[in-house]
């Protein structure tokens, strides 16, 4: 019998991350998960029902000297897949691009764009050769879709975040499976009680389709339905 397969899943304490680690529990995976400091977390709860199965490690994904530690901890394991889900906002997002403050911008587009891909060159060696890369996006990274406007910082920093999975992806093995999700806007602390979609209509869906994606090499920008999102 061939052991589970294992995803090194990145902000897994809560929200989407949390509830990822979840679905990926129920359908027979394993779940290494990083939680940002030593509280108690969603992610503990989950290492208490599938005991074995959860492995949790402390990671804040805008320190670097933590990312390379966590590199070092992680020497001699591999994983099938690998998903950094980070995502902040700045405080007023009715703020025009132009509006915001130098250091709120500086902390969300580190936090959403910069971070995430230091995780990426830092660990994707721990993945197997055609193991899933992926990061969690938002459809309002879309430049192509963005006909309305608002949320501005936000925006632009997912819309970098993006490029630079481009820039990521062709410097990847054509057979490596990779992809940008956008998971719909989601009722969270920060998708808001506004939101169309809860947790658990965005999230076993969303899964699916990361599944199905292992089998189709490349880079895709996809939505929590699999559907294609334009650039």
């Amino acid at each position: 019998m061939s052991a589970s397969p294992t995803i090194l899943l990145i902000g897994a304490s809560r929200g989407l991350g949390h509830a990822m680690a979840a679905e990926f529990l129920e359908r027979g995976w394993n779940v290494t998960g990083t939680v940002r400091g030593e509280s108690r977390t969603l992610l503990h709860d989950l290492a208490d029902k599938y005991n074995s199965r959860v492995e949790i490690e402390t990671l804040d994904i805008c320190q670097p000297d933590q990312i390379d530690a966590l590199d070092k901890r992680l020497s001699g394991k591999t994983f099938d897949a690998l998903f950094v889900n980070a995502g902040t906002t700045n405080h007023d997002q009715t703020q025009k691009i132009g509006e915001v403050s130098t250091d709120e911008f500086i902390h969300v587009m580190v936090t959403n764009a910069l971070s995430p891909m230091r995780v990426l060159d830092k660990l994707a060696h721990h993945v197997i050769p055609d193991g899933l890369i992926g990061v969690m996006s938002s459809g309002q990274g879309s430049i192509s879709n963005n006909e309305t406007g608002q949320r501005e910082v936000y925006r632009g920093t997912k819309a970098a975040l993006n490029m630079y999975m481009r820039s990521f992806a062709a410097r990847q093995a054509p057979s490596r499976p990779m992809v940008v999700m956008a998971p719909g806007w989601v009722k969270t602390e920060l998708g808001g009680q506004d939101a169309r979609l809860t947790i658990g209509e965005s999230i076993p869906s969303l899964v699916s389709v990361l599944l199905k994606k292992r089998e189709r090499p490349g880079l895709e920008y996809l939505d929590y339905l699999g559907r294609t999102v334009p650039w």
